[in-house]
């Protein structure tokens, strides 16, 4: 079983900042990608930014330029930057992860999610 972690979320004026953390932890063997989505009041969910185990990158084009993501591999960590917020930021946050344990094979787990809210 594979537990995720996020942390970072919070209350920020618009061109602010905030930084999203999500730390996996369990008999992982192997992670192959990771991601953050979001789902904003009476949205779908979304994907904001995703990165592979290369460190290629895709992000939404509502946040390009202004949000990125990194993954420390060491750690089982993966993060997103959020500069130049904007109201429409405002959403729950989540992190994703796939990749291998060990014994049972493939996972594709879901943080619990983390509010983060653009306001003056």
């Amino acid at each position: 079983q594979v537990q995720l972690v996020e942390s970072g979320g919070g209350l920020a004026q618009p061109g602010g900042s905030l930084r999203l953390s999500c730390a996996a932890s369990g008999s992982i063997l192997t992670i192959y990608t990771m991601g953050w989505y979001r789902q904003g009041p009476g949205k779908q969910r979304e994907l904001v930014a995703g990165i592979t185990s290369g460190g290629r990158t895709n992000y939404a084009d509502s946040v390009k330029g202004r949000f990125t993501i990194a993954r420390d591999n060491a750690k089982n960590t993966v993060y997103l930057q959020m500069n130049s917020l904007k109201s429409e930021d405002t959403a729950v946050y989540y992190c994703n992860v796939a990749g291998r344990t060990l014994p049972t094979g493939a996972f594709d787990s879901w943080g619990q999610g983390t509010q983060v809210t653009v306001s003056s």
